[in-house]
């Protein structure tokens, strides 16, 4: 085997090579499904291949460089059922080119080169249910009596660039042909139509890519034809393709006898003038769902104002999109034609304000999708519009991806809306203001994935919710005071944020499912999730875990109770620290018996204790010199010098300030959290402590949402930094990227030293960002190897 050259949009094939007949054939299609799909898409194949699997059922040999099918092409293919020979250059299809293939259901042809469409082929092809045989430049539409014997076929596309007239008999093989979709192609300006020539057709589906900017009369009499048919979808592509219809006739008379239910139309020229025409049509038809997409709409310019504000056709559904001109909303200089809409979407269409009139109209509508557009805090809610009353029935409303920043307005409009029930307001730029929000009291779905939320958001979001995503929002900490005031929240999503730990004391006591994948903190122990009593579903992967007895635990114990089912186990697990489990999955890691079981190991440790006592006397008395170097400096000069400063910092020492009882981490987080400034003190012991790497680690993903600003490092003995392991790459990255102080060994430097720190700390009072008083901590925490030195700031 050797790889086949990349070709076309193919890419990269493999070649494979089978024996046929003692040969060995080299097939330049990628097999899959046990051979029985063959793909061979954009290989620039000028010839079928040989050599193809006789067993295959789908084959593709789209975007080639074929010129003709013939007898042999497909013949060793019994078993095919799906082939798709579309964006070749087929001229010719032989009339036995599919004699072998009669159990095929699908054929696409679509855009070839054929002159004539190739009846004689398709004879055998009596299990045929699927055929697009469109976009070729045959220039007759007859259709063969072999269609008629096509029975099971139920969707046919057809028609060419080259297709200016259509006779009455053309489609006349399709009498008793039951279709669920036939879709026929024009030239660009049809010529003429024969009355008759869709009568024959039984379909429930209907796509017209037809223009007909020179025979604009032929349209009434193609709708006469569709009278009495099964039809419940109608599609016009073009139907006004270079002009805007200036006609004095009414084109779209013979609509209100039709069956049809939803009417689309697709790209093509409308005017205020023949837009009025085709609503006025379907306010007196069955259509119940319309949809107007790119069309290009344009003002008249001679407007009649015959019944202007009388056109409101009851609709279900009206979806307007990818519009240009935002006009097209009040196409009649009024939003009437809006009253009798229950569901309303207008999806890029260019607008960025909605007028105060337009929503006294908007009475009938219980969903409201007006996303993907240019709309503005100051234009969802102006305070000169009256609100009250308008739109009484809505429950869905999206402002997906626009322009709102400001969660207060939005949450002004929803207190007009008695029964609104759910919110999208994703991909905006909400939730960086302090605001004050007052919702309505029956929102229950809330949508804020993709905007800027801080924990300061969740004072502004309402309590009545049951869902709530805040995904890929920036959001780096929680407030757990709301979710205390929210007891009826069952699902959170927080996936692909910035958060840095779990807090223990987080309460909800109705959720039931939680997505906190893709964040930032590593930590998850057995209570973490103690106070969700009906958490039933955590995702919680991708995640830099530190892979420790707390770790181990809560797994153990979630899969010994069967709750919450982890939705992304194990594929997204993986151990962030310690450095020896670097990248390892965390269901591989598995600690040693003693490891975890803390009762097992105080007895243990309690046996062995007086044999031990004399050598670890000796070692510690070693070891403790160094650390104890350490911290004598940071309580002697570090812990005297600021706390004695005017006016005095305040500092954080391990023994005095960390909570007793509390694991040693939780402690580590919360005072680097509460905190202004973060300081470093570096020496060669501080390397060897595994502490140190936790609390460097927690202070980087501080300084990833807030700032590099706030960690301060100060070397107190030279470091090689090219020597420092690879747990401590973060640490390379700063002394490499950041200016960092000294400590002095000179007397004489030291006070400029003490001037530099006091310089980047700032006063005590302006630590805090704002309030009148804030000090600042310094946590301390002396191991048997090393010492570390947080400064940060009391709350």
């Amino acid at each position: 085997m050797r790889p086949w050259p990349a070709s076309g949009t193919g890419g990269l094939r493999c070649a494979v090579l089978l024996a046929l007949a003692g040969t060995a054939v080299l097939l330049p299609c990628r097999l899959a499904d046990r051979n029985q799909t063959g793909l061979c898409k954009g290989l620039s194949l000028v010839r079928v291949p040989r050599g193809l699997p006789d067993g295959l059922q789908s084959l593709d040999l789209s975007y080639n460089k074929l010129r003709e099918i013939t007898a042999a092409d497909l013949a060793g293919l019994p078993q095919l059922r799906s082939l798709d020979l579309g964006y070749n250059n087929i001229s010719r299809i032989a009339p036995d080119a599919f004699l072998s293939n009669v159990l095929l259901e699908r054929l696409r042809l679509f855009n070839n080169s054929l002159a004539f469409i190739p009846a004689p082929a398709l004879r055998p092809l009596a299990n045929l249910r699927w055929l697009d045989m469109s976009n070729n430049p045959y220039g007759s539409a007859a259709l063969d009596g072999v269609f008629g014997e096509l029975r099971h076929l139920r969707v046919l596309s057809m028609g060419g660039p080259l297709l200016r007239d259509v006779a009455r008999g053309d489609l006349a093989a399709l009498k008793d042909t039951a279709l669920q979709k036939f879709a026929f192609k024009s030239a660009s300006s049809l010529r003429s139509y024969e009355a008759g020539a869709f009568s024959w057709l039984n379909t429930t589906e209907l796509w017209c890519d037809m223009a007909l900017d020179g025979s604009a009369a032929a349209l009434p009499v193609l709708l006469r034809d569709l009278r009495g048919k099964p039809l419940e979808y109608l599609r016009f592509r073009n139907l006004f393709e270079f002009t805007y219809y200036q006609g004095a006739q009414d084109p779209f008379s013979g609509l209100a006898e039709l069956e049809a239910t939803t009417l689309v139309f697709y790209r093509g020229k409308f005017n205020e003038n023949l837009l009025r025409l085709a609503l006025l049509n379907v306010q007196r038809s069955r259509v119940r769902q319309l949809e107007l997409v790119a069309i290009d709409f344009a003002r008249s310019p001679q407007w009649n104002s015959s019944g202007v504000g009388s056109v409101a056709p009851q609709l279900d559904r009206l979806l307007l999109q990818d519009i240009s001109n935002p006009d097209v909303l009040r196409y009649d200089w009024t939003f009437t034609w809006l009253r009798g809409v229950a569901a309303l979407l207008i999806l890029n269409v260019n607008f960025n304000y909605v007028p105060c009139d337009a929503w006294g109209e908007m009475r009938s509508v219980e969903l409201l999708d007006i996303s993907r557009n240019r709309l503005e805090d100051a234009y969802i809610y102006n305070q000169r519009c009256h609100y009250g009353g308008v739109m009484p029935k809505l429950r869905d409303l999206v402002l997906a991806n626009n322009r709102l920043q400001s969660l207060a307005g939005v949450a002004s409009l929803t207190r007009t809306w008695p029964r609104l029930a759910r919110l999208d307001l994703s991909h905006n730029a909400l939730g960086g203001l302090q605001e004050t929000c007052q919702w309505g009291p029956t929102l229950r779905w809330l949508a804020l994935h993709h905007n800027r939320v801080t924990a300061a958001t969740f004072g502004c979001l309402p309590t009545t919710l049951e869902y709530l995503d805040l995904s890929h929002s920036q959001l780096d900490r929680l407030d757990m005071a709301y979710f205390a005031r929210s007891p009826r929240l069952r699902e959170l999503l927080l996936s692909g944020n910035k958060i840095k730990f779990i807090p223990s004391e987080w309460s909800c006591s109705s959720l039931e499912a939680l997505a906190i994948d893709g964040n930032s903190f590593g930590v998850i122990t057995r209570g973490s999730f103690l106070n969700m009593p009906r958490l039933a579903n955590l995702t919680a992967g991708n995640n830099p875990y530190h892979c420790t007895c707390d770790l181990y635990g809560f797994l153990r114990d979630t899969q010994r109770r069967g709750r919450p089912r982890l939705g992304d186990w194990p594929q997204n697990w993986t151990c962030y620290h310690p450095e020896a489990l670097l990248d390892t999955p965390v269901a591989s890691y598995s600690p040693w018996p003693l490891e975890c079981d803390v009762p097992a190991l105080v007895a243990v440790a309690v046996a062995s204790t007086a044999v031990a006592v004399a050598a670890l006397a000796a070692l510690c008395w070693k070891l403790e010199a160094c650390c104890r170097a350490d911290a004598e400096w940071v309580r002697r000069e570090l812990l005297r010098r600021l706390e004695s400063a005017e006016p005095p910092y305040r500092l954080c020492i391990h023994e005095r300030d960390f909570v007793p009882g509390r694991w040693i981490i939780d402690n580590i987080v919360e005072n680097i959290e509460n905190s202004a400034k973060v300081i470093f003190v570096l020496s060669r012991s501080f390397v060897d402590s595994e502490w140190c790497n936790y609390e460097l680690y927690f202070a980087h993903q501080r300084a990833v949402g807030l700032g590099y600003q706030d960690v301060i490092l100060v070397v107190k003995e030279p470091i090689d930094v090219r020597g420092l392991p690879r747990r401590f790459a973060r640490l390379r990255k700063m002394l490499g990227s950041r200016t960092y102080l000294e400590w002095p060994r000179e007397p004489g430097r030291q006070p400029f030293f003490w001037m530099q720190l006091r310089s980047l700390l700032g006063t005590p009072g302006g630590l805090g960002g704002g309030e009148e008083e804030t000090d600042v901590d310094a946590t301390s925490t002396a191991t048997s190897t090393g010492t570390v030195v947080t400064a940060t700031t009391s709350t």
